[in-house]
């Protein structure tokens, strides 16, 4: 088995996630204030060791793949992070030793379903932005009819647009928004609720709903390109195995061609 093989074996890539998850955990384990000084020198051992495995996963790509590793947006993301564990987390810079949990969202990059689901959130960036900027435009017409509303009787809520449009935000998430905020105004206004209900039904039911199926829709469009994508593959190893039996059977004709004349000189 050669190093490319290696590397593409399904057996080295469940090893790479088993590295991953062990040092999610030993991450994990040391942020306890509990544990004495030898236990702590071990998990330090175990941390090492399993950045050694991760450089060395990187450097046999780099040999394998050389240029075309970094034509890869998920190879640079995994250079990187190895990359940021490689420098020295010490004085002003050992705040850095923090973002040594990063290297768990390696398994975003080791497991295709994870990298699925992350390009379709990439794939729906435009079309969830234009949702966002009409979330936006509503909060904001919220927030100004929210502070000439309710402003002068609750200005901890809706004291101006900054309160009012948090106190509009904690509404759409329907976190205590009818016991802790609208029944409370509604005491001194009674109707407020005509305005509270639609913008929940605007916000929470329908815009948000808009996030969720463009980001749906935007995955079903990446699997549906990898399934069109296999299927090319598929053809093109199927044209090239025709061409191979092809070239076979014209071989053993030639052969067979060349045999017949050969006895039938012989005969001659």
């Amino acid at each position: 088995m050669n190093i490319k093989q290696l590397i593409e074996n399904k057996k080295f890539n469940n090893f790479i996630i088993s590295i991953i998850l062990i040092n999610a955990v030993i991450l994990g384990v040391q942020t306890s204030k509990s544990i004495d000084a030898y236990t702590m020198w071990l998990l330090d051992i175990m941390d090492i060791i399993c950045l050694v495995i991760f450089i060395i996963e990187i450097v046999l790509k780099l040999k394998v793949y050389k240029k075309d590793f970094f034509s890869s947006g998920w190879n640079i993301f995994d250079f990187l992070i190895v990359s940021i564990a490689l420098i020295p987390a010490q004085g002003g810079l050992s705040v850095l030793r923090a973002f040594r949990i990063f290297r768990v969202m390696r398994l975003i990059t080791t497991i295709h379903s994870m990298r699925r689901v992350v390009n379709g959130m990439i794939e729906a960036i435009p079309g969830v932005g234009s949702v966002g900027g009409l979330l936006v435009i509503v909060f904001y017409i919220g927030a100004v009819m929210t502070t000439n509303f309710f402003g002068d009787h609750f200005p901890e809520w809706f004291g101006d647009i900054g309160k009012s449009m948090y106190t509009l935000f904690q509404v759409m998430t329907l976190e205590s928004w009818s016991m802790g905020i609208v029944r409370p105004i509604m005491d001194v206004f009674p109707y407020s609720w005509m305005f509270f209900i639609p913008f929940i039904m605007v916000t929470t039911f329908t815009v948000l709903n808009l996030f969720i199926g463009i980001i749906v829709d935007a995955m079903a469009s990446i699997k549906e390109a990898e399934n069109a994508e296999k299927h090319r593959r598929k053809r093109e190893q199927t044209v090239s195995d025709l061409e191979e039996i092809k070239n076979r059977l014209e071989t053993i004709e030639s052969s067979i061609s060349s045999l017949h004349k050969m006895h039938t000189d012989s005969l001659k």
